[in-house]
């Protein structure tokens, strides 16, 4: 009985609150002569501010056309754009700028979704050892790690060398498919130096592999050894559950002036 009735007051509570949220929209419209979409883009900066707010207003509209303009394809964007304005009843010739600013929130509203489906399908592709170009980028790994010692085999216990766990990288890949090897390959790419000097912190010797003793004499003073690849793989993952559970919106938002690339997720991992 208890359960029941503290399920009562909560779908009361939801349809009171729903149906005053409303009429406080209403009446501010009739105050201000401006739609909510206005008063956002009018009175929040650019940014994640903004987008986010305009982001949560058309999910939550009453009318289906305003909830799908967020899952628009990106060519459809400047169409939505003056569905909405004609909906909202709002003159562009008046008011040319809104255009403007829903479009750039649009952008990355729907680039934002669009970048969670193009990593998804990295995530999802494994690593062929057979695909040339697969087998292109884990060599580009390698020469941008270690490009004064030659790979004397493409099965070699040398992988381990830069933190994978056995003689062959692609097992490795098994949890997140091309998309830990394409942040690793970045890494490596674009912040060569970088990423040579966190490879060589990686190698400083393990605390496993000394008594306690001989570890307090030895005062290291660096990092504790870790596995580099692997953890580069683990990041990815830690990465990509941020980018699906929308964690990353403010970031991109406020980073990406318009649609969220691969780059921008990319540069997220490093």
């Amino acid at each position: 009985a208890s359960s029941f009735a503290r399920m009562f007051v909560q779908v009361c509570l939801y349809f009171y609150c729903k149906c005053l949220w409303r009429c406080l929209k209403f009446v501010v419209r009739k105050l201000t002569g401006r739609c909510e979409l206005q008063r956002i883009c009018y009175n929040t900066k650019p940014g994640a501010a903004r987008t986010m707010k305009i982001e949560a207003s058309l999910k939550g509209s009453k009318s289906k056309r305003l909830q799908t303009s967020v899952s628009v394809h990106p060519d459809a964007i400047e169409k939505t754009i003056d569905d909405i304005m004609e909906l909202k009843r709002i003159n562009p010739d008046i008011n040319p700028q809104l255009g403007v600013s829903l479009q750039a929130c649009l952008l990355q509203i729907v680039g934002y979704r669009n970048l969670i489906a193009e990593v998804e399908k990295l995530r999802r592709e494994p690593y062929d050892s057979e695909n040339l170009q697969h087998e292109e980028m884990l060599l580009k790994l390698w020469k941008c790690l270690k490009p004064n010692s030659p790979l004397k085999a493409r099965i070699s216990k040398q992988w381990c060398e830069i933190g994978f766990q056995g003689d062959d990288p692609k097992t490795d890949f098994r949890g997140m498919g091309l998309l830990g090897l394409y942040n690793l390959v970045y890494f490596a790419e674009w912040d060569t130096e970088i990423a040579q000097q966190v490879l060589s912190d990686s190698l400083q010797p393990k605390y496993s592999q000394f008594s306690k003793a001989e570890w307090e004499k030895k005062k290291f003073d660096k990092a504790i050894g870790y596995s580099f690849a692997i953890v580069g793989i683990n990041i990815t993952d830690l990465a990509y559950n941020l980018l699906v559970s929308g964690a990353l919106k403010t970031h991109f938002y406020n980073v990406a002036p318009e649609a969220p690339t691969l780059t921008h997720f990319q540069q997220t991992f490093c």
